[in-house]
């Protein structure tokens, strides 16, 4: 482990300290503004102080000087926005909640984001503590693609960084990304800012002895520093051996700075839980004072401080008039940008890259014999990875082996496995890396094994579909999440969970359920040529389903989602399903006259060919393999029921998977799936009602 070298008097000259002194002392008044006005006046709801840890921020903010570089931070990182050049009256702004700034009122002000016109963009960070190392380290994958495949000069020595403090270390996402990065040997600084309290919890009871340093002095592959940030010369010394160290591509490093936290965790904290002795020595170590000393005298005059006091303060004011001079955001805004809507975000996809989706068309163009899903799906992903060098696929077991499932088989061998690529295991830093890598320009592609195992990665998930919208449309991730799911031979309460819905629940996710080749072709490809993330799912019994082969529909086909398909055509009753029910939907209305709805997208859902074929039929029987209680039937019923209701002869009816895990044992599977004599009994019943 680095420790600092001995003292040297002069400030060193790769800092700009003038810069520095201003930006602690904005920093200062900013904090200083919030807790004696606008906390107490009600304005600001969410308040952080970053006392303590300002001086080291505004001086890793100023080693952030590569155009492709970028940093992730959390709740306490201002001073290092600061840094980067955010305007003020975003600033305080944005903890506000007023007009424009970093979300235009729909996030606190303290989750930040900052495209950066100017430099390194600060990338959306997240309201949940670690959830910014495992995108950030995709941010890092990233750069080294786009220096070692794709040959871009820009990224050659550039870096990602990420922020978090000492308790944050305990995280899943800490020690997923900190496998990612170290695994992979990228250029990425894991910056640690030790306060020794996560709110009143002492971080001993994050990391044994309190010092994560020290505990990875031994990890492979990263390079670790530690020294005090309240130290101007130590803190500068240090942040340069660690940036030089990750610019000189001598794979990730961590620095580990402790720092005072001189107010509470919050605003509303009083912390209680410190002693005053430990309180006395806290505001012993406060960092202001230590640098006026360190350069006043040497670079400064008494006077020439002052003054930086004094532009510091009327900045801020200024800065907050032009802020209460923002109005509120209409009401009716805060329902754009959900999805892209054809205004284009600032950062993130290949559409910001200058990519351009080949001619497509909806016409399905069959060729040659019937395939598998496997194959349709295999075939899709092989011919967009052929002419776009943006598209990656990455997951446990997708490389050598070919999945677990045979969906990648040969691919890493033809494209190498800089594209094609095994993971770790851990489900967070599966998706957490694929936001990272789809902010900077690249189109991943990630698999979840089986639907049950995303449930470690729904706080990934979750924030890549809310970035367009919490951002403002500023950043989005589009991906698209491959995840197999569902019955197959058997069941059991692991590998064959259905549960679309908890997508659906997640705002900004698109959400493909296809059940045959060629829907499955068309919605992929969709996703992959797309500007939003995606979810497609992948029905393990439909994989090598007879019913499910079709004809490759060609290479240039693309299904729109919320278009769904009516497979059967009839007056009597409307049956809406998708997945592996579609099948079990026709063959049990082959002899009825019956619309048969296959939906093949849930988010968004075709309501208008649901809608006109209820309004024709007057009866609607919804078929799933989800549970009954919250499943996506649910929201369809509740539909027909609010805008068909005057339509209807007989009450919408819902068949289902009860309330229970998948079973095991194909007897008591076999019961619990919709069947086709369950399906056909509920029809008739229906019909004669």
């Amino acid at each position: 482990m680095a420790t600092a070298p001995l003292r040297s008097n002069a400030p060193d000259p790769a800092y700009d300290w003038r810069k520095i002194a201003y930006l602690m002392q904005v920093s200062r008044a900013l904090d200083k503004l919030e807790e004696t006005r606008l906390v107490p006046e009600k304005k600001v709801l969410y308040q952080f102080s970053a006392r303590g840890h300002d001086m080291a921020q505004i001086m890793l903010g100023s080693r952030l000087d590569r155009p492709k570089d970028a940093v992730c931070g959390y709740y306490r990182s201002r001073p290092l926005l600061l840094s980067l050049g955010v305007p003020l009256e975003d600033a305080l702004g944005s903890a506000m909640g007023r007009q424009g700034g970093y979300s235009d009122g729909r996030d606190i002000g303290v989750v930040f984001n900052y495209p950066n016109p100017n430099g390194a963009p600060a990338l959306p960070m997240s309201g949940g503590v670690g959830a910014q190392y495992t995108p950030t380290a995709g941010w890092a994958q990233a750069i080294d693609y786009y220096r070692t495949v794709l040959g871009s000069e820009p990224h050659k020595d550039a870096m990602a960084v990420v922020l978090g403090g000492d308790a944050s270390v305990a995280t899943n996402g800490f020690w997923a990304a900190l496998t990612i990065a170290t695994t992979q040997k990228l250029p990425m600084l894991f910056y640690i800012e030790d306060n020794q309290y996560g709110i009143s919890v002492p971080s001993t009871y994050q990391t044994p002895g309190g010092n994560i340093a020290k505990n990875l002095e031994s990890f492979t592959g990263l390079e670790v520093f530690s020294g005090d940030g309240t130290e101007p010369a130590e803190a500068a010394r240090l942040l340069s051996a660690a940036v030089d160290h990750v610019r000189g591509q001598g794979g990730p490093a961590l620095l580990r700075l402790t720092v005072p936290r001189l107010q509470g965790h919050s605003f509303q904290d009083t912390q209680t839980y410190k002693s005053e002795d430990f309180v006395a020595s806290e505001w012993a170590r406060d960092p202001l004072p230590k640098l006026k000393s360190y350069l006043v005298g040497s670079l400064l005059s008494e006077e020439e401080w002052n003054g930086i006091e004094r532009e510091a303060a009327d900045t801020v004011e200024a800065a907050r008039e032009k802020a209460e001079a923002r109005g509120v955001s209409s009401p009716e805004n805060v329902l754009r940008h959900v999805f892209y809507e054809g205004e284009m975000q600032t950062i993130g996809g290949q559409w910001t890259h200058g990519y351009t989706p080949p001619p497509s068309t909806d016409e399905p163009k069959p060729e040659g014999q019937r395939i598998n899903m496997v194959t349709a799906i295999r075939r899709t992903l092989e011919h967009e990875l052929e002419i776009n060098p943006r598209v990656l696929l990455f997951g446990e077991d997708i490389g050598p082996k070919g999945g677990v499932h045979a969906v990648t088989l040969g691919l890493q061998e033809k494209f190498g496995i800089e594209r094609v690529f095994d993971t770790s295991l851990s489900e967070e830093g599966i998706v957490g890396r694929a936001v990272g890598m789809a902010m900077a320009g690249l189109m991943p592609v990630p698999e979840i094994q089986f639907r049950k195992y995303a449930e470690p990665a729904l706080e990934q998930i979750n924030d890549c579909g809310t970035m367009r919208w919490r951002t403002n449309n500023r950043f989005a991730a589009p991906m698209v999440l491959r995840i197999p799911g569902g019955f197959f031979k058997c069941g059991d309460p692991w590998h064959s969970q259905t549960n679309e819905v908890q997508f659906v629940h997640n705002p900004g996710w698109k959400v493909a359920v296809p059940s045959n080749a060629e829907d499955a072709v068309g919605l992929l490809r969709e996703g992959l040529r797309g500007n939003d993330p995606v979810v497609f799912f992948e029905h393990r019994a439909m994989l090598d389903d007879s019913w499910a082969r079709r004809p490759y529909p060609g290479d240039d086909y693309v299904l729109p989602f919320g278009r769904a398909k009516k497979t059967r055509s009839g007056d009597d009753i409307t049956i809406v399903t998708w997945g592996a029910m579609v099948p079990r939907c026709e063959e049990a209305a082959k002899d009825i006259s019956a619309d048969v709805i296959d939906l093949r997208t849930l988010m968004p859902w075709d309501r208008e060919m649901v809608l006109d074929s209820v309004r024709r039929t007057r009866r609607c029987l919804i078929v799933h393999e989800d549970l009954l209680t919250g499943g996506f039937g649910a929201e369809i019923a509740a539909v027909v029921a609010d805008e068909a209701f005057l339509d209807l002869d007989a009450p919408v009816s819902r068949l289902t998977m009860p309330d229970i895990p998948s079973p095991h044992n194909p007897v008591l599977l076999d019961w619990a799936v919709p069947s086709v004599e369950r399906i056909r009994a509920k029809i008739d019943e229906l019909v004669v009602f």
